[in-house]
């Protein structure tokens, strides 16, 4: 299998120098992303290929159904290096449909150390129940959660130490939510974003 990869690798390799003989040399110098995109762990949904964007376009951080711990000092660390030292301009947050994650939350199944990861789901359904119990169908109960996990996700990042110390200094910075449709590969904007401190 390793050297299935090796063997994918090096045919890639040569086809984006065939397209592009300056292709790595252009990605060996400096990155400047634009986006800071933080998503989900799922193989169903990496952030270039969905985005259409090219290898160097968007810093990425991805956890299981794209959440933003308080004391997730991996996923702050590369919000903090995107924000300060690559200058980055858009902090996406982006879900999907479907995600195994938002599920096993809510299952009421015991999963392991996964359970503790996803609590803040369980407190995002908790809190939404009359919104849910709107919904007959149990797909659209959980596409809804789905939703609402970015939407909780994108103000924890605008509430962040890091993001608003940037806001302060005057940086161009804005934080949005998207959703991924597995079904139809397109991408959507909850309309959930900020661009400057949330208001409580």
């Amino acid at each position: 299998m390793v050297e299935y990869l090796i063997a994918r690798n090096a045919d890639w390799a040569a086809e984006r120098v065939e397209q592009d003989p300056d292709y790595f040399k252009r990605l060996s110098g400096p990155q400047h992303p634009r986006y800071l995109w933080i998503g989900c762990s799922d193989s169903r949904v990496p952030a270039n290929v969905i985005a259409g964007l090219e290898p160097g376009e968007v810093f990425v951080h991805r956890n299981v159904a794209n959440l933003m711990h308080p004391g997730d000092l991996n996923c702050l660390s590369v919000l903090q290096y995107a924000v300060e030292a690559l200058q980055i301009q858009k902090i996406i947050v982006c879900g999907h449909y479907g995600c195994g994650g938002v599920n096993a939350a809510v299952d009421e199944r015991r999963h392991g150390l996964i359970d503790h990861w996803l609590q803040p789901i369980r407190d995002i359904a908790e809190r939404s129940t009359e919104e849910m119990s709107q919904f007959a169908d149990e797909g659209q109960r959980m596409n809804r959660l789905c939703e609402l996990n970015v939407i909780a996700q994108v103000r924890r990042v605008a509430e962040t130490p890091i993001v608003r110390d940037a806001w302060a200094r005057g940086q161009e910075l804005s934080v949005h939510g998207l959703i991924y449709g597995l079904s139809n590969g397109r991408l959507r904007d909850l309309d959930c974003g900020f661009d400057a401190p949330p208001q409580h």
